[in-house]
């Protein structure tokens, strides 16, 4: 049955088949938005998008243009509706995988993302998640590294990418230069193009 969240100053609509949107996560968001002053031109790039929120909030504050990347066709339908009542009109979805959701040549100066991040033995623990929603394969990390192997490629230079993570455990991981943390277990992980150089050659 379809339902709908406040998210910040937007409202989300989704359904038990989509991962509810999570308000700590307008963090990411405005953090984002932050950023974005100092950052080159240029669209956003949000992989795992689900409904759409995180992404279609960081439009809104920063007056970017959003490419939106979802493999879940009905999470994507949610998030292309939720864009067109948040007013974000310069816009685009594709329903693809993170390792497809690219062409070659394009650059983007941020990169948002909340990519399932558990274990895939913790995922029994949240049974009103949509398991594709949060399995991130038997270290958690699976989505994590698909979408640091973008940004290897696509992040402008003096980019940034935000990226949810489990927690300290797994900022350190991905050799953060900065997070911000909600609790032990959620945090979201600044990463700049010196980390992910130091992710792809070390």
């Amino acid at each position: 049955m379809q339902t709908s969240a406040e998210f910040g100053p937007l409202t989300i609509a989704f359904d038990e088949r989509v991962l509810a949107p999570r308000p700590w996560t307008v963090l990411q968001s405005e953090w984002a938005a932050e950023l974005s002053t100092d950052l080159p031109p240029g669209p956003i790039l949000e992989l795992c998008a689900g409904a759409g929120q995180i992404g279609l909030l960081t439009a809104r504050l920063t007056g970017r243009p959003l490419i939106q990347v979802e493999s879940c066709p009905i999470a994507a339908a949610f998030a292309t509706r939720n864009a067109h009542h948040a007013g974000v009109h310069e816009y685009e979805m594709r329903v693809t995988s993170i390792a497809s959701a690219t062409f070659a040549g394009e650059s983007f100066p941020l990169i948002v993302a909340d990519p399932p991040y558990l274990p895939s033995s913790d995922v029994t623990q949240f049974p009103d998640d949509p398991a594709h929603a949060i399995d991130g394969g038997s270290d958690g990390m699976r989505f994590i590294r698909e979408c640091i192997a973008v940004a290897a490629t696509h992040l402008s230079d003096g980019g940034a990418m935000l990226l949810q993570v489990r927690g300290q455990a797994q900022a350190d991981l991905v050799r953060a230069a900065a997070v911000r943390a909600h609790d032990d277990e959620r945090a979201v992980a600044l990463i700049t193009r010196p980390e992910i150089e130091q992710l792809v050659i070390g």
